[in-house]
């Protein structure tokens, strides 16, 4: 295409003064898109005043609230911005970008602002832009040697679609990378653990072979002081949250905010979907369920390039405007943490949210998220929701999950944040502020407990998370061997991460301070130490059973009064707060099943051997936990205690 023929416009940034002038009042000249559109037939003028009233109040870009309220057409938008600008719409299906001109720049880079350079015509280099307004403050990034730069439109989707194809491999392998090497488990050595537990497990029988007496109470000694330190965490909680309930204030939606948004924010929320053709239409139809502006909506599907399932479904879904998939190329791995971190440059948001397949929001939840953070400083980067089961009266396993969950999010979880301890994220209903998760790296891709890791990260780097009173509903897993599978890889981040993060213990100590890395110790290496060691403790309902037992005979009969009493208080504990727990309107119904808990956490142990086993064997391998089988969105609601804040 002959230079003669183009019909761009120039880039803006001209160094002289007087070219400067010359750009203003091209610009202060330059039609708005509004008017512009309206003289094309393309948009009413009474879509044109309510699109302008939003804007004023919203962080949204203008096409984007035309776009998303169904105003304007795509094709009319575009036609309508290289009309403004005096440019060309750009034909990347016909004509894709010269590739060498992206690695100048870098496909990421080129992803997040919504440009690529096209092609080089005589000295000039065209780039296509879907966000004309930037061109000129993007320019100044530009290599010299493109010479001028000229400007042409396309659509954003388009853009990133020719991104993609190009560079897919690049993408997907930096994906991978994105948290350093010293904080990252991918440089997890299979053999080396595997060495080191061989060398435990044989120093351990050594310790039996010389004293059966030595060597089991040693695991007593172990276990009951883990057991003690778990139950503290866990009795100091419910303490807590008993005196301060009757004091929690509302959580209003719309009081002034200190550190406040000027405007509304967009929010993007990440949702990594693999093999979902039971979840998907109606995930579509429970986030269509949320209260925010939609124009201020940027809902990203994470689907894998060889998940043809999940992508069929969502082809016969109508998604609206303010969903869109994003398609993840193949790579080393496959886990959840690769996808969102690939996906994170598509997004559009100031705030980024995280969900799973099969949840629930309420419906007002993100008005929530954006005023806590409006509340807070930047030092609060993260904001957990708690989370409940729609699906709680299923059968006794979904019963004793529910339970479970009601204890951790409602009193556990509230107490470690008011003990000032690191808070373990999540895996779903998490938001974060963008630029605090792009300074810490994103998620560590090979890392099966991603939200783990990221809530010990953000701690290390000075940031806090919060807790935040809005509830989503999700899916209890309820099949044996599916809840099984799913909390052994649990428990396998859990180990990986502490491992991780105890590579240099001194490092971890000066990151967290003392008190914070005593915190970190109870809720992993505490959590794990009763995974493995909870049969030992079991043996103890020998004595008021009258059975056999290795420490019968042998240990004095105080010390043994001491222990039982011991055991028999934290299972009380265990009882009294799983009790209180679920005591509010909605799961009162559930009181007299916490005591089968002691039938439920056996499960546990069976999941950490596996886990652990898993941690020698296949480290990064992601045990997938299919959704939609037991949904019942239309049942009664499962509501969790409100948090209360500190």
């Amino acid at each position: 295409m002959p230079t003669t023929n183009l019909h761009l416009i120039q880039s803006d940034s001209p160094p002289l003064p007087q070219a400067r002038a010359a750009t203003g009042r091209r610009r202060a000249q330059r039609k708005p898109l509004g008017q512009i559109l309206v003289e094309m037939g393309a948009l009413s003028p009474e879509n044109l005043a309510m699109a302008v009233s939003l804007q004023a109040r919203e962080d949204a870009r203008f096409g984007d609230i035309l776009l998303t309220q169904g105003w304007v057409r795509e094709a009319d938008l575009y036609a309508g911005l290289a009309r403004q600008y005096g440019c060309q719409i750009a034909d990347l299906h016909r004509e894709p970008p010269d590739v060498r001109l992206i690695d100048q720049l870098g496909a990421a880079f080129c992803i997040r602002k919504g440009i690529v350079p096209w092609k080089t015509v005589g000295g000039a280099t065209v780039i296509i832009c879907s966000r004309p307004d930037e061109f000129s403050e993007l320019s100044r990034t530009f290599p010299a040697s493109w010479g001028r730069c000229f400007l042409a439109v396309a659509p954003e989707g388009d853009i990133q679609a020719a991104l993609v194809a190009m560079r897919h491999r690049s993408l997907a392998q930096r994906a991978e990378t994105r948290v350093s090497e010293v904080e990252s488990c991918r440089g997890w050595q299979a053999g080396s653990v595997a060495r080191m537990a061989a060398a435990l497990l044989i120093g351990l029988c050594a310790v039996f072979v010389i004293s059966t007496f030595a060597g089991f109470l040693t695991l007593v000694i172990w276990a009951v002081l883990t057991l003690l330190l778990n139950s503290a965490l866990k009795g100091i909680a419910a303490i807590q949250y008993w005196r301060r309930r009757p004091n929690t204030p509302p959580d209003p939606l719309s009081p002034p905010a200190k550190h406040g948004f000027l405007k509304l924010p967009t929010v993007s929320i990440l949702v990594p979907l693999y093999k979902e053709r039971e979840i998907a239409g109606r995930l579509v139809k429970r986030l269509a369920r949320l209260s925010y502006p939609k124009e201020l909506l940027d809902v990203c599907l994470v689907v894998e390039e060889d998940d043809a399932l999940t992508q069929e479904t969502l082809a016969q879904a109508d998604l609206p405007r303010w969903m869109r998939q994003i398609v993840v190329p193949r790579g080393v791995v496959k886990t959840k943490p690769r996808a969102m971190n690939f996906a994170l440059d598509f997004c559009r948001g100031s705030v980024i949210g995280v969900y799973d397949a099969e949840d629930a929001p309420d419906p007002d939840q993100i008005h929530k998220v954006v005023r806590r953070f409006g509340e807070r400083g930047a030092e609060v980067a993260c904001l957990q929701g708690k989370l409940g089961f729609y699906n709680a009266r299923t059968n006794w396993l979904s019963r004793c999950f529910t339970v479970e969950y009601a204890t951790w999010w409602g009193i556990v979880l509230p107490g470690v944040e008011r003990a000032g301890f690191a808070i373990p994220l999540g895996g779903t209903t998490l938001f974060f502020r963008r630029n605090a998760l792009e300074e810490l790296g994103r998620w560590d891709a090979h890392n099966v407990t991603e939200d783990a890791d990221l809530g010990i990260r953000l701690a290390r780097h000075g940031y806090r998370t919060e807790l935040i009173d809005t509830l989503t509903e999700e899916e209890a897993n309820c099949r044996v061997w599916p809840w099984i599978k799913q909390r052994s890889r649990w428990i396998k981040g859990y180990a990986m991460t502490y491992g991780v993060h105890m590579r240099r213990p001194r490092k971890l100590l000066q990151d967290l301070g003392w008190w914070k890395f005593l915190g970190f110790q109870i809720l992993f290496l505490g959590s794990l130490s009763q995974f493995l060691l909870a049969p030992i403790l079991w043996t103890f309902w020998a004595f008021p059973l009258g059975l056999p037992h290795p420490l019968r005979g042998v240990m004095p009969n105080e010390l043994l009064i001491i222990l039982g009493t011991v055991f028999m208080a934290t299972e009380l504990l265990t009882i009294t707060v799983g009790i209180q727990a679920v005591s509010n309107a909605k799961l009162r119904w559930l009181r007299f099943w916490v005591p089968t808990l002691h039938f439920y956490y056996p499960l546990a142990s069976l999941a950490a051997m596996k886990g652990f086993t898993e941690i020698v064997t296949k480290p990064f391998y992601w045990d997938k936990t299919q959704h939609g089988k037991f949904d019942e969105p239309d049942a009664e609601a499962v509501t969790l205690p409100p948090l209360n804040p500190a």
